[in-house]
C-alpha cells in the first residue's frame, strides 16, 4: 500500500503534465501513488499519462469538464494512502518534497505539512519566493489572507484530517484552496518545512482575470470564517495584487492594471502607482523585484532540483 496518494488534477495540459509527473515520479524514499484526474480533456492527456507506463500512476477521466474541486475530491474519494498529497498540473516538487514534509509531522506529531515555495517562469528561472512563515504565524493569518504558497500543490494531510476538515468546495474556483487549509487549521497547526520545495509556474493560462469571481469568492470566504477574524476584514486588496502581478508577469498588462485597481477600491491605494508603472514601462514583468525575492541563497537551493528537472 502506498504511505502518500498524489491527487494531480488536469484538463487539456498535457505537455506540462508530462514535466509534473516526472517530478511526481522522482520522489526519493517514499511510497506513493499518483492519481491524475482528467476533467474532460480534448488533448493528449491519456496518451501522456499511458507513455509514462508506471503502475504507480493511476487514470481517473471525468466525461465533461466539472472543476478542479471535483476533480481533487474525485481523486480523494480513489486514494489509498494514509496521506493525500495535492499538485496541480502546472507545477513542480523537489524530488525530497513529500519526504521532508512527512520528516517534519513526524517531528511535531501533525497532521499536515507546507514548505516553501518559488515562482517559475516557463523557462524555469525564479523570480520570486522565500521561506514560509512559521506554522503559528500562518494558522493566525489563514482567515484574513492565504498564507501558504503555491496553492494546492504545498500541502500534504494525513487522511482522517482531511476527512474532519471535509473536501475542496466545488463552488470556489480560485480559493477553494484557501478555504480548506483554514478548515485544516482548525484540525491543528502544520508542521512546516522552511527549504523551497515547490515550483509554482507562471504561464498565461494561470493567471485569472476574473476579478469578479474572485471577489464573488473572497465574498464568500469572508462571510464563512467571520468569527474566526475577530472583526478584521479579509485582505482583498493581498489578493487583487496577487493577481495582478501573475498577470504582468505573463505579460497581460491591461488586465493587471484592471486588478490593481480592485485591490486600490479595497483600500491598497500604493497599487495605483503599480498600475501606472505597468502601463508605462512594459519590462518592469520581467524584472526580478527584491520585494519578490529577498533571499537569493535561499532560492538557490531551488534552483538547484529545479536545473537537475529541466536537465
Amino acid at each position: 500500500m502506498p504511505l502518500v496518494s498524489v491527487i494531480v488534477p488536469t484538463h487539456n495540459r498535457c505537455l506540462l503534465l508530462g514535466h509534473t509527473l516526472r517530478s511526481v515520479l522522482a520522489q526519493r524514499a517514499v511510497e506513493l501513488q499518483v492519481i491524475v484526474v482528467d476533467d474532460g480533456s480534448s488533448d493528449a492527456t491519456a496518451q501522456t499519462v499511458a507513455g509514462f507506463a508506471d503502475p504507480r500512476v493511476v487514470l481517473l477521466r471525468n466525461p465533461h469538464p466539472l472543476g478542479v474541486s471535483h476533480a481533487r475530491n474525485r481523486g480523494i474519494a480513489a486514494a489509498d494512502g494514509d496521506w493525500i498529497a495535492f499538485l496541480d498540473d502546472d507545477d513542480l516538487w523537489a524530488p525530497d518534497k513529500l519526504a521532508s514534509q512527512l520528516a517534519a509531522v513526524s517531528g511535531v506529531a501533525r497532521y499536515w505539512a507546507c514548505g516553501g515555495a518559488v515562482t517559475i517562469t516557463g523557462a524555469l528561472r525564479i523570480v520570486a519566493g522565500g521561506p514560509p512563515r512559521p506554522a503559528e504565524a500562518i494558522v493566525a493569518e489563514l482567515p484574513v489572507r492565504n498564507m501558504v504558497p503555491a496553492g494546492a500543490s504545498n500541502v500534504v494531510a494525513y487522511r482522517a484530517a482531511l476527512a474532519e476538515a471535509g473536501r475542496f468546495d466545488p463552488r470556489l474556483r480560485h480559493m477553494a484552496d484557501w478555504d480548506l487549509w483554514i478548515r485544516l487549521s482548525r484540525v491543528g497547526l502544520p508542521a512546516v518545512v522552511r527549504q523551497p520545495v515547490v515550483a509554482y509556474r507562471l504561464h498565461p493560462g494561470n493567471a485569472s482575470a476574473d476579478t469578479a469571481t474572485i471577489s464573488a469568492e473572497l465574498t464568500l470566504i469572508a462571510e464563512r470564517y467571520a468569527e474566526l477574524r475577530q472583526g478584521v476584514p479579509v485582505d482583498r486588496a493581498y489578493a487583487f495584487r496577487w493577481a495582478a502581478w501573475h498577470l504582468l508577469r505573463v505579460g497581460r498588462r491591461r488586465e493587471a492594471v484592471q486588478a490593481y485597481a480592485r485591490a486600490v477600491l479595497a483600500g491598497d491605494v500604493a497599487s495605483a502607482a503599480r498600475a501606472l508603472a505597468a502601463l508605462l514601462h512594459p519590462g518592469i514583468a520581467r524584472r526580478r523585484l527584491r520585494r519578490h525575492l529577498p533571499d537569493p541563497a535561499w532560492a538557490a537551493h531551488a534552483a538547484e532540483w529545479l536545473a537537475q528537472l529541466g536537465a
